[in-house]
């Protein structure tokens, strides 16, 4: 059974549950709860309803609304995404992404509102605001088609 409130400080920890999570300064393996507010913490895995990161470094970030402030997330994924100076690989948001002044490799939600930021690839049905990205969908496919036939091309090649 989970606690309700877990505050920790200065911890390495394992696995921690409960509906109110505070780390500070920590690093944890994995973190299960309602709310989880995390300030220079580095984790493996966050699952949470609302996911607040500031400073801080998770591999999977996962939640209703994730918001994430000066800090890095391989794969961020939720609802409401938000990232604020920030830097995400990949993120996926069911409804909204947020991005003001971070970097993301993917970007995929229904709606997109950039301020100065960038990315490689986005996919969105509405995207408002400033943003730099390197492809769009038909480029991202004319690459794909070209490396597919290339790769295409050395097996042909490969079995003689």
């Amino acid at each position: 059974m989970a606690k309700d409130v877990v505050d920790i400080f200065g911890e390495n920890v394992d696995i921690v549950e409960a509906e109110f999570v505070n780390l500070k300064q920590s690093t944890v393996r994995s973190v299960d709860g309602g709310h989880i507010d995390m300030q220079q913490v580095g984790a493996l895995s966050i699952d949470g309803e609302r996911v607040e990161v500031t400073q801080g470094a998770a591999a999977l970030v996962r939640g209703h609304n994730v918001s994430m402030n000066q800090s890095l997330g391989l794969v961020a994924a939720g609802t409401n995404v938000n990232l604020n100076f920030s830097l995400a690989p990949a993120a996926v948001a069911y409804d909204q992404i947020e991005i003001n002044k971070s970097a993301a490799g993917m970007l995929a939600a229904n709606t997109i509102n950039a301020n100065n930021s960038t990315s490689i690839l986005m996919i969105g049905n509405n995207v408002n605001g400033n943003v730099t990205t390197l492809l769009d969908w038909r480029s991202a496919l004319a690459i794909g088609a070209v490396a597919g036939g290339v790769f295409g091309l050395l097996t042909l090649f490969k079995k003689r």
